[in-house]
């Protein structure tokens, strides 16, 4: 997972987001709304009984995952592995009986992380527990050997004079706050330290979990600074760090081979149910086929093409015919570059008032409250504040949202999911939340596809995502077969049903 941010035409910034609370800060979650049964609810729940049984008694889902994980297991952008599972997941989609299934060439970067290290050396000696930033550069071979500079945020590096970082290390701590701001200060610390002059950055993990396990994640370079080495470190030796540079000069011996290679081909992995009366018109979902290079890619983002590939593929299995195509799209390239978000949209071309709906997956595979919906709630994730200025205060998810200021077409839309959502109490997804999307649809949705996601209950997916601890043990079966559920009852009514949701049109940013 990755953030992204898009901006409404003529309107306030709003961010789209996965269903997860810690996007925001800590218990600031806006309670879901309520289902509310209606014409969708009487017309379609034979066949979603149908489809909720089909789903808690299916195996293959879980099995497919479990392949997946653990016998192709992690496949960062430009490795071997994600080119395997780009074909497995091809072939999989023909076996499951999809139909149109190909792979949608894109270049994807290829970052290549190499040996590292990272090691306090004054006033005490201990190795820290480190990860270096994806996309990051990498040290001179003998590695960095500089003073500590400690931040918590940027309004006290901008404090400091120039010369005060200057050829340091800058390490920076801004304590759990959700993910939104801990992922802020990795996607754009290193650059703003660099404008100082530091020498490199090490960055707290963005987890509220301390466990002594260090979080990856891209970086985003500003172009014009220079670029420096930037590692993630774990909560403790971040907090360490902390009360060692209270009583005096901290020293760290930062070491990184990390280095870009050219760019490799891959793809977005595509396969259909065609719809019986309008197969022009596509609902599509699905979720990022690669992964960090640590870990197993379990619940980022496995458990989303698995969940959104077995909930297609029971619509199949159990001989519904939807009077619109529904599309599964493996996404190519999410963490650390979004090619195959890019590529999709290019494909889709002026046809792109025929996209539906576009749902995606990727905010792990826990218990699912229900779907989100647009771009109505606050932020995913705050954009860096200028040089000088303060942060913003962290919005709650859906703190934004005004239903009365909605068009009459996105109310109408809120009804028509309260209805859908209805359909899922056994399951206890029936809950409808403003705020839904992903980096992957982000491209399509900028241009006013209506976008959805999963709401989970969020409990521990920061805990594990972009570790090593990603793998297949955290996915729960049963929570699993849920999300699988709801996302195939979701898709196939919004692909047969008479109405449409609405979209915003926006700017996409990643």
């Amino acid at each position: 997972m990755k953030c992204f941010a898009a901006l409404l035409t003529g309107a306030a910034l709003i961010v789209t987001q996965p269903g997860i609370a810690q996007m925001g800060a800590p218990g600031t979650e806006r309670p879901g709304m309520p289902a509310v049964a209606g014409p969708l609810a009487a017309k379609y729940k034979a066949d979603a009984d149908k489809i909720l049984q089909a789903a808690m008694a299916d195996n293959e889902g879980y099995a497919a995952l479990t392949y997946l994980c653990d016998h192709i297991g992690k496949r960062v952008s430009g490795s071997p592995q994600l080119n395997t599972a780009v074909e497995w997941g091809a072939d999989l989609m023909r076996k499951a009986g999809l139909q149109n299934v190909q792979v949608q060439t894109a270049m994807v970067p290829h970052w290549v992380r190499g040996d590292e290290s990272a090691a306090l050396v004054g006033p005490v000696k201990k190795p820290l527990h480190m990860l270096g930033l994806g996309m990051s550069v990498g040290t001179p071979k003998e590695g960095i050997t500089a003073p500590v500079v400690f931040v918590h945020d940027f309004a006290e590096l901008d404090a400091l004079p120039d010369a005060q970082v200057k050829g340091k290390i800058v390490v920076y701590n801004p304590g759990w706050h959700g993910y939104g701001v801990g992922s802020m200060y990795r996607t754009g610390g290193p650059s703003r330290a660099a404008a100082k002059g530091a020498a490199a950055v090490l960055v707290r993990s963005a987890t509220g979990l301390a466990m002594q396990t260090p979080h990856t994640g891209t970086l985003r370079y500003d172009e014009k600074q220079p670029k420096i080495p930037a590692a993630a470190i774990s909560v403790e030796d971040a907090l360490l760090i902390e009360r060692l540079a209270k009583e005096g000069p901290v020293q760290v011996h930062l070491q990184m081979d990390a280095h870009m290679e050219a760019d490799v081909k891959a793809g977005n992995v595509i396969g259909e149910i065609v719809g019986s009366e309008h197969p022009e018109q596509v609902v599509v979902l699905g979720g990022h086929i690669d992964s960090w290079d640590v870990g197993q890619g379990a619940q980022d983002d496995g458990s989303g093409i698995m969940a959104t590939f077995e909930a297609v593929s029971l619509i199949h299995k159990l001989g519904l015919k939807p009077k619109r195509t529904i599309r599964i799209v493996f996404w190519v390239n999410e963490e650390n570059g979004g090619a195959g978000g890019r590529a999709y949209r290019e494909w889709i071309g002026d046809k792109i008032g025929d996209q539906v709906a576009a749902i995606e997956m990727d905010g792990g595979a826990e218990k699912p409250l229900g779907i989100g919906y647009g771009g109505f709630g606050g932020p995913r994730r705050p954009a860096p504040p200028a040089p000088g200025a303060a942060a913003a205060p962290v919005a709650a998810r859906g703190a934004g949202f005004d239903e009365s200021a909605l068009s009459a077409e996105e109310k109408q839309s809120f009804v028509y999911l309260k209805d859908i959502a209805s359909l899922l109490g056994s399951i206890g997804a029936n809950t409808v939340s403003p705020g839904g999307g992903g980096s992957d649809i982000g491209p399509i949705t900028a241009d006013g596809v209506p976008a959805l996601s999963p709401r989970t209950v969020g409990e521990h997916y920061f805990d594990w995502h972009h570790t090593e601890a990603d793998t297949l043990d955290k996915v729960d079966v049963d929570s699993f077969k849920k999300n699988t559920a709801m996302l195939s009852v979701v898709a196939y009514v919004l692909a047969d049903m008479d109405g449409r949701l609405a979209g915003r049109k926006s700017t996409f940013h990643e």
